[in-house]
């Protein structure tokens, strides 16, 4: 049983092991900081690798609470929060790495910078399913490569996390879109308003010559990494833009440097790692905010459910690949 100074958190040990539901001490909202009650957690890849200590540049000191997008109500605000009062409702991208605290929990603790007002039309469920996609996704089109209207898109991994976002970002910017996938990922690409490239049956030269006349894509986002990574600099065009969240390891750089194209990683931690620019984040997600509000952006949501009880369900089925779309634990 919880009092009003303690609260139900899934607490994990252990690397690998299954969460502990705990009650822990409460949180107070300390200087630029709110205390959210939060409603909904969502999982990410991201979150499963830390589960299970694969993720070195996500480090989160054990023992521990996961999970780093949230949506919820704010309960207090700290001092020197002019944005928000009692009774918002916010979502972010706001925890669970860095040793800050996560969102598998009924209160945190967040930065105010890091967060924003929830969309009127979006369920605490598929508010919590944005932050990290939609700012991903963000930092690599908008901020790095500067989309706009009347350029290519190329988007791999369309029907994914990130990917499904950079697909409508693109497509709200006035870009022509396409996005490669496989099987039922297609049909869900086409939904989006993309073209779907199956990549398993269509080699790279194939598809720049059917859709670029042999030009390449002005822009291309990478959500694989490896190979994908490699196939993106082929597929770009010249003095184009390459982007790629996942840019790890070692990649020949010839067929990006000999068409004058450039390339920009994207690492959307940073913030939260070091405390520089966490209020981009909050405008960002202001920007996510706009464009659902306008119908022009929505995430794809399991409609699965999960509570604190059942989280470890929820990270094993997307490390199992058995999602469709993104899996949310149900708070409170």
């Amino acid at each position: 049983m919880t009092t009003t100074n303690s609260m139900r958190a899934a607490v994990l040990n252990t690397h690998g092991s299954a969460f502990r539901l705990s009650t822990v001490a409460r949180p107070e909202a300390g200087p630029r900081h709110i205390l959210v009650r939060i409603k909904a957690s969502g999982v990410n890849p991201l979150d499963t690798k830390i589960h299970a200590g694969e993720a070195a540049h996500a480090q989160q000191p054990l023992p521990a609470i996961l999970g780093i997008d949230l949506a919820g109500v704010v309960e207090a605000v700290g001092p020197d929060v002019l944005e928000f009062r009692r009774g918002d409702e916010v979502y972010g991208m706001a925890g669970g790495v860095g040793g800050m605290q996560g969102s598998l929990a009924e209160y945190a603790s967040v930065d105010a910078d890091l967060m924003t007002l929830k969309p009127a039309n979006l369920s605490m469920r598929e508010a919590a399913a944005l932050p990290l996609v939609f700012i991903t996704a963000w930092e690599g089109l908008v901020d790095r490569a500067a989309v706009r209207s009347g350029q290519t898109v190329l988007a791999h991994g369309g029907a994914g996390g990130v990917g499904h976002m950079v697909v409508q970002l693109a497509l709200s910017r006035g870009a022509d879109v396409y996005a490669t996938g496989s099987g039922e990922s297609l049909a869900v690409i086409a939904r989006l308003g993309a073209t779907p490239i199956d990549y398993r049956e269509v080699a790279v030269d194939d598809y720049i010559a059917q859709y670029t006349d042999g030009q390449g894509f002005d822009v291309v986002y990478d959500t694989m990494g490896g190979a994908t990574l490699d196939a993106s600099f082929k597929a770009v065009r010249k003095f184009g833009h390459v982007v790629s969240s996942l840019g790890w390891g070692m990649h020949v750089l010839g067929p990006l440097s000999f068409k004058a194209a450039s390339y920009s990683g994207v690492f959307t931690l940073l913030p939260m790692l070091t405390g520089e620019g966490r209020d981009h984040h909050g405008e960002i997600l202001r920007e996510a905010t706009r464009l659902v509000e306008a119908g022009r952006l929505m995430p794809r949501v399991d409609q699965r459910r999960f509570h604190l009880e059942t989280a470890c369900d929820a990270y094993q089925l997307l490390r199992s690949g058995g999602a469709r779309g993104k899996l949310i634990v149900d708070i409170g």
